[in-house]
């Protein structure tokens, strides 16, 4: 008892993915993957990169109607 088996991981993997859904995690993946490869980057000794670190963007997600970007609205 107190040990989770392979059947306790699979019900919590099928309540993230219903809570979540696909595209929010694969979203959430990328972005980790970019993080933990920039940390990667930043930790090398002694090399320096002749490119600069390149941003990620997300071009294909899609626009909510309800979303209001901050930095496009000024109070004037």
């Amino acid at each position: 008892m107190g040990s989770l088996s392979i059947w306790h991981w699979l019900v919590v993997l099928v309540v993230v993915i219903a809570v979540f859904g696909t595209k929010k995690l694969r979203n959430v993946g990328s972005d980790l993957g970019a993080a933990v490869k920039g940390f990667k980057d930043g930790m090398k000794d002694g090399s320096t990169d002749a490119t600069p670190p390149q941003q990620v963007t997300h071009t294909n997600t899609v626009r909510d109607a309800n979303t209001v970007d901050v930095d496009a609205k000024t109070k004037g």
